[in-house]
């Protein structure tokens, strides 16, 4: 059915396509792959919905093919991995691990979740506990966006202060790994913050096993330079960017407890769905 598509998009200004017939073959390619996956639709319906695929068909330039394969090897990882049985109160030192890695409590100007970073930040957890906090924040993102036709986030990282044993080799290609192969087009925007010149040195390594596609979607931004900071800008409302990043927040602290009870609250939600839809 991806020829669909493409015959759609291909034709001439002679009749330019409507938007309601690039939806409807969008439609039929979501229906391709439900076939092509057969009974998983319906052992696991909840991760298997039409957003899913959707955005799986997005990130793999709507081959249904492609689409099937990753779905399926994704299917093979939930099962294992489980990471809808995650909650915030498995997070290991969670007030140090969110004021690292959490959920803003603003959002984009096109109104999309944004991921904050704060990399130069140390751990304190084993990298287990740092990737399940991750897949933790992935999975919140991926049911929580209610956005289906675009990707959903913004990832904005803190590298002021970066050095390499702030970010170890193994927890960067792991990260990158589950991002792209088990979250595709969950990404909109990547942006590393300020990172010091060493910084060009370690993503030399690690745009080797970035996928092109995730590649373009890297904005780097320089504090210092204002046609850079022109991109802050065009994404966010700096009057609820935090200052940290060139907004004009005056918010100072990141608040544990507030954002550990909006945290929970997802969890009920996520569970309460879970049960009424039978994920599996």
């Amino acid at each position: 059915m991806s020829y669909l598509l493409k015959k759609i998009r291909s034709e001439t200004a002679q009749q330019r396509p409507s938007s309601s017939q690039e939806e409807q073959a969008k439609h039929l390619q979501v229906n391709e792959v439900r076939d092509l996956l057969g009974e998983l639709t319906e052992q696991m319906p909840t991760f298997l919905s039409d957003t899913t695929i959707r955005r799986f068909l997005r990130a793999r330039n709507w081959s249904t093919e492609q689409a099937t394969k990753g779905l399926k090897e994704t299917v093979v990882w939930r099962r294992e991995y489980r990471p809808d049985a995650i909650s915030w109160e498995d997070i290991a030192e969670m007030e140090d691990e969110a004021k690292r890695t959490h959920v803003a409590d603003y959002l984009d100007k096109n109104g999309r979740s944004v991921f904050v970073s704060h990399v130069p930040m140390k751990s304190k957890v084993s990298f287990k506990d740092q990737i399940k906090h991750l897949v933790y924040l992935l999975e919140y993102f991926a049911t929580n966006s209610a956005n289906e036709q675009d990707d959903y986030v913004v990832w904005l990282t803190d590298f002021r202060g970066w050095s390499i044993s702030s970010t170890p080799f193994s927890v960067t290609r792991e990260s990158m790994h589950i991002i792209q192969n088990y979250y595709p087009g969950l990404i909109a925007v990547a942006i590393p913050f300020d990172p010091p010149r060493i910084f060009e040195s370690f993503w030399k390594i690690v745009k080797n096993f970035i996928q092109q596609n995730m590649k373009e979607k890297v904005k780097f931004v320089y504090a210092s330079k204002q046609e850079s900071m022109k991109i802050m800008e065009d994404l966010f409302d700096l009057d609820t960017l935090e200052s940290s990043f060139g907004g004009r927040s005056t918010t100072t602290s990141f608040d544990i407890n507030k954002y550990a009870e909006k945290m929970r609250r997802a969890d009920k939600m996520r569970g309460a769905s879970k049960n009424a839809k039978g994920y599996n």
